[in-house]
Order: structure tokens, then C-alpha cells, then sequence
């Protein structure tokens, strides 16, 4: 028979402990962007992922509760930017509850399909809506990648124990 190791204190689910053990996990920042019906909307996202390569596809996921739902909802395009180690100031701008997220300093263009575009990010791409599912009082939006550009400099912002924070070697 082999020791059982110490685990702790388990604690039940709940909407803390999960947020507890995901700030343990360093993820990479991105903000999503689209066209609204009173302007331009965006949010910072640590649920970028991958989906598939043939068709390209990527998900992220957005609480329905958002200020960005409503137009991410209506949408049929989004833009989803990587974001640089200099590029913390931004991922909280668009982090921050009733900021202005296009006002200065935030540099940004109307890009493709009308999507916004941010400056200076390491890569971006314009993405087609494929679908929207429900997820507890989450959305995961699933997108098609359209057109993008991979060529920022620099290296990648990430998301750990509630701050922003640059890759180590």
C-alpha cells in the first residue's frame, strides 16, 4: 500500500475555488474586439484557445453579464489580438469596468469586415463568428480566422496570480 499525500484542505465547488486554482495558471492575454451598434467594444481574454487548424478555428469565452455581450452576441466578426509584456497597461484598460477602452492612449484602426484592430500587438486576426454555446453564465464563442497578421515584436503578456506579468527564460 502506497502513502496517500497530503491534499490539503479540499474545498467544494464554487465560483472561488475555481477562480482560486486558475489564478495558479498562467495564461496568455488577448482582447477581443467588434463593431457595436454605438461604436467600437472589446475585452481582455485569457480563454483564447486554439480549436482546429483545418478549418482554422478559435474559441474564447465571455459572461453574458459583460459589457462586450451584447455586441459580441450581434456580431458577426470579431478581432483577437495577442498582446506583448508591453502591453500591460492595455490588458487592463480593457480588463477595467467602465473604461474607456478606445480613448487615448489606446492606438487602434478600423480594420477588415470593420473589426477594430489594436497597434503594436505581436498578432491579430479578424475572425468570422461560427457559433455561440452556452456555457454556465458564460458564452463559448467558436470563430473562423479569416485574415490576420503574425508579425508583432516582442514577447508574449501573460495572466498569473491576478497581475500581468512578461515571459521568463
Amino acid at each position: 500500500m502506497t502513502a496517500t499525500p497530503d491534499l490539503g484542505t479540499p474545498r467544494l465547488a464554487s465560483p472561488d475555488l475555481l477562480r482560486s486554482t486558475f489564478r495558479r495558471h498562467a495564461a496568455g492575454v488577448a482582447v477581443i474586439t467588434a463593431r457595436g451598434a454605438s461604436g467600437p467594444v472589446g475585452f481582455t481574454a485569457t480563454s483564447l484557445t486554439s480549436v482546429s487548424a483545418e478549418p482554422p478555428l478559435v474559441s474564447f469565452g465571455i459572461g453574458t453579464g459583460a459589457s462586450s455581450w451584447p455586441a459580441i452576441a450581434e456580431a458577426d466578426h470579431v478581432g483577437v489580438h495577442i498582446l506583448g509584456e508591453h502591453q500591460s497597461d492595455l490588458a487592463a484598460t480593457f480588463a477595467r469596468s467602465g473604461a474607456d477602452r478606445f480613448g487615448a492612449p489606446t492606438a487602434w484602426r478600423e480594420g477588415p469586415e470593420g473589426v477594430p484592430v489594436l497597434d503594436d500587438v505581436l498578432a491579430w486576426l479578424v475572425c468570422r463568428i461560427v457559433g455561440r454555446v452556452p456555457a454556465g453564465d458564460h458564452r463559448i464563442v467558436l470563430a473562423e480566422v479569416v485574415l490576420g497578421d503574425p508579425s508583432g515584436a516582442g514577447r508574449p503578456l501573460l495572466y498569473h496570480q491576478g497581475r500581468f506579468n512578461g515571459l521568463r527564460d
